[in-house]
């Protein structure tokens, strides 16, 4: 194994008390909109392309109205998560410090443009990763996007490590084995290696 690529919500933090505050601001704004959104709305969404998440959370509206007011909510989003951060795993730093010494480290996860930076920007955890892609960016799936950064980085042996069947089915594409993070969102029964902490991924690799 030469590498390692993360997944983000579910696997390195969880951002959903902060994208919820930025989201139910921007909805009270909205007159066409009459709902406010929980913690679990959005745990149900983990893993989604945005365009998803809308479909998910506004199936009435039209797709115009609807990607606008996806845009709106994912700068609000981008905004708050650089200002106050989302809650990070325990041990995050110490683990990715420790693994950034024997591996290459990277995220691929499935947010809009602006979401790793600002992950990036408030924890100060930029320098231990090499690269990132998100769907945002390239308009392509996890999986193609996992392909992406292997082809990229000419990565020979990495694991991708991630929470969801999403991740689960990414990895596959890409032909990679998967690393399935049981505390994270979702639940997977198919699996190369399964961690219950961060802290686990020292143990296994």
């Amino acid at each position: 194994m030469d590498s390692i690529i993360f997944d983000l919500d579910g696997t390195l933090w969880d951002s959903r008390e902060t994208v919820l505050v930025a989201w139910n601001e921007i909805l009270k704004k909205e007159n066409q909109i009459e709902k406010e959104l929980t913690s679990d709305d959005f745990k149900a969404t983990m893993g989604l392309q945005m365009h998803d998440i809308g479909k998910h959370f506004f199936p009435d509206l039209e797709e115009e109205s609807r990607t606008q007011l996806l845009n709106k909510c994912g700068e609000a989003e981008r905004v708050l998560l650089e200002e106050k951060g989302g809650q990070l795993y325990n041990h995050i730093e110490e683990v990715l410090e420790n693994l950034s010494q024997k591996y290459r480290l990277f995220i691929v996860s499935n947010c809009q443009e602006g979401y790793i930076e600002a992950f990036y920007k408030y924890h100060q955890l930029e320098a231990y990763f090499i690269d990132y892609e998100n769907p945002g960016r390239t308009g392509l799936s996890k999986g193609e996007n996992i392909k992406l950064i292997m082809e990229r980085n000419q990565l020979k042996n990495p694991v991708y490590v991630g929470d969801t069947i999403g991740d689960q089915q990414a990895a596959k594409v890409a032909g990679i084995p998967f690393v399935y993070a049981s505390y994270g969102f979702g639940e997977v029964e198919e699996y190369d290696y399964i961690i219950h902490s961060l802290n686990d991924l020292e143990e296994i690799f």
